[in-house]
């Protein structure tokens, strides 16, 4: 073989790893777009949403959240949404995320029959600690 040949069979590869190259910049490009597109979403519908609980979302404001959440839908079936460390849907934890649980209401344990802290019970007066 010739260094003619040698050289078009580089120049073959180059191109092909090239157009490789290209392809999967469009393809990380698009997705970076759907990502865009879904966060605009997501904020959009957490405004509607937040305005209509507050009581200050306009007579549309129900049309738009169901608009807003059938686009976030169809996005979800034809691209995913979230980024690629985020776990398929079905497979969260549907719990409350761990400082939800760790920072709960102190007085929890007194609505459930707790016992109240020192403080308020009756007589109890303000508590003093000596220092030596």
């Amino acid at each position: 073989m010739g260094l003619m040949d040698r050289v078009r069979d580089q120049a073959a590869q180059l191109a092909q790893k090239t157009q490789e190259a290209a392809q999967e910049g469009r393809v990380m490009l698009d997705q970076a777009q759907a990502r865009r597109r879904a966060d605009a979403m997501f904020r959009d519908l957490g405004a509607a949403v937040y305005a209509e609980r507050t009581g200050r979302g306009g007579p549309d404001g129900a049309a738009k959240i169901d608009r807003l959440v059938k686009a976030l839908s169809r996005q979800e079936a034809e691209q995913g949404l979230g980024d690629s460390s985020s776990q398929p849907s079905g497979k969260e934890d549907s719990g409350p995320p761990p400082s939800a649980k760790e920072d709960s209401d102190p007085g929890a344990s007194a609505k459930q029959g707790g016992d109240p802290p020192p403080s308020a019970k009756k007589g109890g007066g303000p508590q003093t600690t000596s220092m030596p």
